[in-house]
Formats: C-alpha cells, structure tokens, sequence
C-alpha cells in the first residue's frame, strides 16, 4: 500500500497558491450596507403591497 503523508501536502500548497494569485475585483460593500438595503427592499414592498393592492 502507498503511503499517502505527501499527497495532503501537494493537494493543500496547490490550494494556497491559488487563494494567493485571486484578485478581488468586486466592489466591497460593508455587511451593514448589504443589511440596509434589504430592509429598505422590504419596506418598499410593503407600501406598495398598500397602495396599489391587487
């Protein structure tokens, strides 16, 4: 049977090669910015849902 001590180790240097080569080319938003405007999304669905019911 192989032994398999090495593998790990190839397998996990790949994967921190990789994270280390990613650029992060999004915009970055603040977590409570993303929170806001869900809460404002809600609120303008419900004025709507009041002033022009179905």
């Amino acid at each position: 049977m192989a032994d398999k001590k090495d593998s790990g180790f190839q397998s996990g240097a790949g994967l921190i090669r990789y994270f280390d080569e990613e650029e992060i080319t999004g915009p970055a938003l603040d977590p409570k910015l993303i929170i806001y405007i869900g809460l404002a999304m809600a609120v303008v669905v419900e004025l709507a849902k009041i002033f022009w019911p179905v």
